[in-house]
């Protein structure tokens, strides 16, 4: 069974090291290492292509470079790397801001041990993990508001442009070299993340967007 890389960053040393004992009890996952704030994960992902891991568990609010920042930064620079909210931030301003920046989950540090591995599951699985809560949320924030873009994530915007085409899902899992079930997470991640709710919401989206010029 392939093992999943992970680190921790947040500024709380105690908090990061309980996260950490958990995360490393669980079958398919360890983590490579923990940080205390954004800049501290820039310089170790500069330093070696193995500092760089699947998934981050990204804090919000800390000192020198916060989450939301350091989010928009991975997003930027290593769009295969999964960042998902760990935080004790329930603000929907703030967690809007999160997903914006190009989280794919976000979990309130209270979760249950139980409920933080299923999330990372998903996240490696289908490539996103949202609670019903933040699938509203997102739903209810984007509502009549198409024109306004989305950070995407540059695989995003690829499967976006396959889906402009006339590739049927299995075609396009095979373009981008991904299983159809990881291909079916992006495509029902950008209905949320986009409130549409077929193919053809996903296409006038990226008309409207300048993602895809038919």
């Amino acid at each position: 069974m392939k093992e999943f890389s992970v680190v921790i960053v947040d500024d709380h040393t105690l908090l990061s090291q309980a996260i950490q004992g958990m995360v490393d009890n669980f079958e398919r996952f360890k983590v490579l290492y923990t940080c205390k704030n954004g800049q501290e994960l820039i310089d170790r992902f500069s330093e070696s292509p193995k500092n760089i891991p699947n998934v981050v568990l990204m804090d919000i609010n800390m000192p020198i470079m916060n989450g939301i920042e350091t989010t928009a930064w991975i997003n930027k620079t290593h769009p295969d790397v999964n960042v998902m909210a760990l935080s004790v931030e329930d603000e929907n301003n703030t967690i809007l801001k999160m997903l914006k920046a190009g989280a794919v989950g976000y979990l309130l540090k209270d979760t249950e041990k139980s409920v933080l591995e299923k999330a990372l599951t998903e996240i490696v699985e289908n490539g996103f993990y949202h609670t019903k809560s933040v699938t509203n949320l997102l739903m209810k924030s984007i509502s009549g508001s198409m024109d306004e873009q989305m950070v995407l994530k540059d695989r995003e915007i690829e499967f976006l442009k396959l889906a402009c085409t006339e590739m049927t899902y299995k075609e396009v899992a095979d373009k981008m070299f991904l299983s159809p079930k990881t291909i079916d997470g992006y495509r029902n991640n950008l209905f949320i993340k986009l409130n549409v709710r077929n193919r053809v919401g996903l296409v006038m989206y990226a008309i409207r967007n300048k993602i895809y010029t038919p």
